[in-house]
């Protein structure tokens, strides 16, 4: 069976955990194969609230494999806190596989993340300080610690003293902080091997042999295509590839398997974190929206920023990922609203770009150009079909879906995992 893969369209937070809920019951594997526990996914069953971080969604799911690729780095205290927080709320993680190839956040690439972000100042990026950009630099660096370094402790001791021979001197002369010992980063790792051991495995030939034997698999990104570190709002991005293409580089699932290309896009758009955004709102509608919608970090609680749809992002988004299906998530958020203002294109020191602009200073000086579509004045969480709901909204998704150049196959209209209408089959494409 061929791949599905699941991205975000704008800055994160568009509802990817619900896309793939919708999907459980229809799926065999769920893979997360980029980021780590700088993100995070709330979905909602039967009225209960389920916010994970590292894990992918799909361990919601029964009969679901959840797969954490190679292209994940991993807080081993954080995969182990979430994992026991489901387990205790009658959740089987048993069926959790995890790469052995992935990278784990060692303690001292916490601390430096914290404090060169601290340092930056005014220039900071703005990280959630968990130490994921620092793994991925050593990854790239070749000094990283992958999971099955932890099975044998004389590779794991030359690693981290090798790695802590560089960044000792960093925390000590630079950040005029204490050294960390080598014993407490490997005695701290090791404590985790015999728990960890069970998950362990080649999860890149598992999942070709699932693929073989006629299974469905979904990819999970984390982030978004405007986080993503080569394609994203540079340098105000994170540390790894959350587009389409990260999908294989990040399982080992080669792109021939690929069949379609989900994005999941809001009704407006929201950020985290520091860098430019368009159409952002300091008015009386950002601050309606951000309640309404509860638009406040799932990791870090910080409450986001807000702003109108921007159809030039989803545009890029649909180019640089081939997106096939859309999923546009809470609509019913606009439900109160007279009128709903639409980016179609920017202004740049007087010229129309109705494509994203090829430099970051042109994108920080975009004004956005804004048509107005009139707002429906009533709830449309009811609806389960199309057809329910008001003439107003129903044009409100063909004028997106005209515009972002693929269809709208799935409408959000509430939280629940029972609150979408489905148009199109994203599974079949029919």
């Amino acid at each position: 069976m061929p791949v599905i893969v699941l991205v975000g369209a704008q800055w994160g937070d568009e509802g990817k955990g619900k896309a793939t809920d919708l999907l459980g019951d229809r799926l065999d594997y769920v893979v997360k194969f980029n980021g780590g526990n700088n993100a995070g996914h709330t979905v909602v069953i039967e009225g209960e609230k389920y916010a994970l971080h590292l894990l992918p969604s799909g361990i919601l799911s029964p009969g679901v494999v959840p797969v954490i690729g190679n292209g994940v780095v991993i807080d081993l205290n954080v995969l182990f806190q979430e994992i026991d927080g489901l387990e205790s709320r009658g959740i089987d993680t048993s069926r959790l596989r995890i790469s052995a190839n992935a990278h784990v956040i060692p303690s001292y690439n916490r601390s430096l993340d914290k404090v060169s972000e601290r340092y930056l100042g005014a220039r900071r990026i703005g990280t959630t300080g968990r130490g994921i950009g620092p793994t991925y630099a050593d990854k790239m660096n070749r000094v990283g610690v992958r999971v099955q370094d932890l099975f044998d402790e004389s590779i794991l001791r030359q690693k981290v003293e090798a790695a802590l021979s560089f960044k000792n001197q960093i925390l000590a002369k630079i950040y005029n902080r204490q050294a960390v010992k080598p014993d407490d980063v490997v005695n701290e790792l090791l404590s985790y091997v015999e728990r960890l051991r069970p998950y362990v495995g080649d999860t890149a030939l598992e999942l070709s042999e699932a693929l073989d034997a006629g299974k469905v698999v979904l990819c999970e990104a984390g982030q978004a295509t405007l986080l993503d570190v080569d394609h994203g709002t540079y340098p105000f991005v994170t540390s790894s590839n959350a587009t389409a293409g990260g999908a294989c580089t990040g399982s080992g699932i080669p792109p021939t398997r690929i069949d379609r290309v989900v994005a999941v896009l809001k009704a407006f758009t929201s950020r985290v974190g520091e860098g430019p955004f368009p159409t952002e709102l300091h008015d009386k509608f950002g601050d309606h929206l951000r309640e309404v919608g509860q638009e406040y970090g799932t990791t870090t609680g910080r409450p986001r920023r807000i702003g109108w749809l921007d159809l030039v992002m989803a545009r890029y988004a649909q180019r640089i990922n081939g997106v096939t299906d859309f999923v546009l998530t809470k609509l019913d958020n606009y439900d109160d609203l007279d009128e709903i203002p639409v980016c179609v294109a920017y202004e740049v020191n007087g010229v129309r770009h109705d494509e994203m602009p090829i430099s970051q200073s042109d994108f920080h000086h975009a004004v956005p150009i804004f048509e107005t579509m009139p707002g429906w004045k009533q709830s449309i969480m009811g609806a389960r079909s199309f057809d329910d709901l008001p003439k107003e909204a129903q044009d409100f998704v063909v004028f997106v879906e005209e515009r972002i150049r693929a269809r709208i196959s799935v409408v959000g209209v509430g939280p629940a995992r029972d609150q979408v209408i489905e148009r199109h089959s994203v599974l079949s494409g029919a």
